[in-house]
């Protein structure tokens, strides 16, 4: 009987232990991106695009064992998107839901925004689903910052740290009712016990799964240089 290892098309840009994440461009792997698009639309009722894919990078989680690298889930951004999206469609495979996955995928998102020195946001609409992981995200990325801060902070330096956009951090913030509108500009307030309380929440704690930073091999747009002609052979 014939051995093979199962694979993902593209490059390998994260490992961390049995976690693996490949960046797939959909101009050079355009059927393996459609046949990706088309598993999506089983799952996600919005989901629509899967013919015209080249404007996208696909961003395939997987878990690695001994047989290779198995599927979990994906996201999809625009290679330029003049709106600032980070993420076009997100999806965790039915089998791997609430294991953590789906907030990774959230993470590594905004994780690539830093490095393109850029904020981003999801397109929209979310699935219901969506909406609640991304709520659940950003609260336990803003609440982590305000448990340790000392002094103030405006919502625009929170998000020049999270990549985040201003609108997103302020919508989260009214949800948590941690911010007030005060002659023209958002003002947050809030106390120690206050953060402390929300981070006791299972809906604002810290994620199962998170992105450790020395695993992450990506460069910043313009900064990459040109694959070799091994790379370029083994795709």
């Amino acid at each position: 009987k014939q051995w093979y290892q199962r694979r993902v098309r593209g490059k390998e840009i994260y490992r961390h232990k049995t976690v693996a994440v490949y960046e797939v461009d959909a101009k050079e792997h355009k059927i393996y991106c459609q046949n990706l698009c088309l598993l999506a639309k089983l799952f996600l009722d919005h989901k629509t695009l899967y013919f015209d894919i080249e404007p996208f990078i696909m961003y395939v989680l997987c878990e690695v064992d001994k047989d290779g690298a198995h599927m979990v889930g994906y996201f999809s951004k625009e290679r330029v998107s003049p709106d600032n999206h980070n993420v076009a469609c997100i999806l965790t495979l039915p089998p791997y839901q609430r294991k953590g996955y789906g907030k990774f995928l959230i993470q590594f998102s905004y994780e690539l925004s830093k490095r393109d020195c850029q904020v981003g946001t999801p397109e929209k609409p979310l699935s219901d689903l969506g909406k609640l992981s991304y709520r659940s995200y950003w609260s336990w990325v803003l609440l982590d910052i305000l448990k340790d801060l000392h002094g103030t902070v405006s919502i625009k330096e929170l998000s020049n740290r999270t990549s985040i956009t201003e609108d997103d951090i302020i919508s989260t913030l009214q949800m948590l009712n941690i911010v007030k509108y005060w002659k023209g500009q958002h003002i947050i307030c809030v106390t120690p016990k206050q953060v402390e309380e929300h981070l006791k929440s299972e809906n604002y704690r810290k994620p199962l799964l998170t992105v450790q930073q020395e695993a992450l091999k990506w460069l910043q747009k313009g900064k990459r240089g040109r694959p070799s002609k091994k790379q370029k052979s083994n795709d």
